[in-house]
């Protein structure tokens, strides 16, 4: 069992900033790819980015290109914690963002290939 909790979402006006925190614990892996998805009202669920570890000190880093150039997505393999840095944002960024984790060793942009999700937490992007 994988237990996964978000903090740092928020409201903030366009072109601010928030730093998101996704908290890993339970049957975890280093090898496993932690990623961060969002969901807009009425709209599917989107990937966003992803982290996997190659060999120790050798990561990947995947982007959606919404977000490529604004948001950093980084990992903290001590505390088990993923985190999504978020910069110069703006209102069509506003959606519920969600941490999971993809325990098939591969990195995927697909909601579907995720095993773990955390509950969200909304971020709000005011113009």
């Amino acid at each position: 069992q994988v237990q996964l909790v978000e903090s740092g979402g928020g409201l903030v006006q366009a072109g601010g900033s928030l730093r998101l925190s996704c908290a890993a614990s339970g049957r975890t892996s280093s090898a496993w790819t932690m990623a961060w998805l969002r969901q807009a009202p009425g709209k599917e669920r989107e990937f966003v980015a992803a982290t996997r570890r190659i060999t120790p000190g050798t990561n990947t880093f995947t982007y959606a290109d919404s977000v490529k150039g604004r948001f950093t997505i980084s990992r903290d393999y001590v505390k088990n914690t993923v985190y999504l840095q978020m910069n110069d944002l703006k209102p069509e960024d506003t959606a519920a963002y969600y941490c999971a984790v993809d325990d098939s060793g591969r990195t995927s942009r697909e909601p579907s290939a995720y095993d773990y999700w955390g509950q969200g937490t909304q971020v709000t992007v005011s113009s």
